[in-house]
């Protein structure tokens, strides 16, 4: 599904389509959380339980680089 990025006053945004909205499970004023994957990039309903587990593990992952390195030859 092609999307064109649009002036949002001084930001930039997307509008996405009732049928990208429904797949989704998502409504107009909802948030939603964008993740950087190899392939591009991911949009998905926000969870304040995902969110909070993402952020753990990245600062996991941020302070165990190292260890992280060693464990994964």
């Amino acid at each position: 599904m092609q999307v064109e990025i649009r002036a949002i006053g001084n930001s930039a945004g997307v509008i996405l389509p009732k049928e990208a909205l429904a797949l989704l499970h998502a409504k107009k004023g909802d948030k939603l959380y964008l993740t950087e994957t190899p392939e591009g990039f991911l949009l998905s309903p926000y969870s304040p339980e995902t969110a909070r587990q993402l952020e753990t593990a990245d600062l996991i992952m941020r302070e165990d680089r190292d260890v992280l390195r060693e464990l994964a030859k």
